[in-house]
């Protein structure tokens, strides 16, 4: 579990998140989440990029088998399942909770008008991106966010088993 402030990206994670992403990452702020080699899994990302964009997704996934479970996921049409989760009141409040939590995450590191009350996923009302809510219940934990955590429950890939295409043993990248 992680939450701001974050301790910068090394030289060493920003390579692993090139090649995770195939391109340089954006307005990193620090790692969020992390697999259990110690690679990056979910990056914080600056609320305004350094050409100025707005760029709500403060949680963004960047391991490539996450990403690949939670898009699976998506092209299996679980999310409509897990926005009928919301209409039960408990589960609706957490959501709400964790878009609060959300927001005020991202607000730490500076406020974006444009985006003002705006959070990821489709939060607080919907279902919408699992990339981003399951990039947000690995940075929050587990138990705290409750369609994140039950889109990784679903998923065919865990946070607590490498399968990283051994990047982290490459630039030395480490768990902390």
């Amino acid at each position: 579990m992680t939450n701001p402030p974050f301790s910068p990206a090394t030289t060493a994670e920003l390579e692993v998140l090139r090649a995770q992403l195939g391109r340089p990452a954006r307005g990193v702020i620090g790692i969020a989440a992390r697999c259990v080699c110690g690679n990056p899994t979910v990056v914080a990302t600056a609320p305004r990029l350094a050409d100025g964009s707005p760029f709500p997704t403060f949680y963004y996934l960047t391991h490539p088998a996450a990403t690949a479970a939670m898009s699976r996921l998506e092209a299996g049409h679980v999310m409509p399942e897990l926005a009928a989760s919301l209409d039960d009141p408990e589960t609706a409040a957490a959501y709400r909770s964790a878009h609060e939590a959300y927001l005020r995450d991202r607000e730490s590191h500076g406020e974006v008008p444009e985006i003002a009350g705006v959070s990821a996923g489709g939060m607080p009302t919907r279902v919408k991106c699992l990339h981003a809510l399951a990039g947000h219940a690995l940075a929050a934990g587990p138990g705290v966010y409750p369609i994140g955590d039950a889109a990784l429950a679903r998923s065919d890939w865990s946070p607590e088993r490498c399968v990283c295409e051994s990047p982290g043993a490459a630039t030395g990248v480490r768990p902390t």
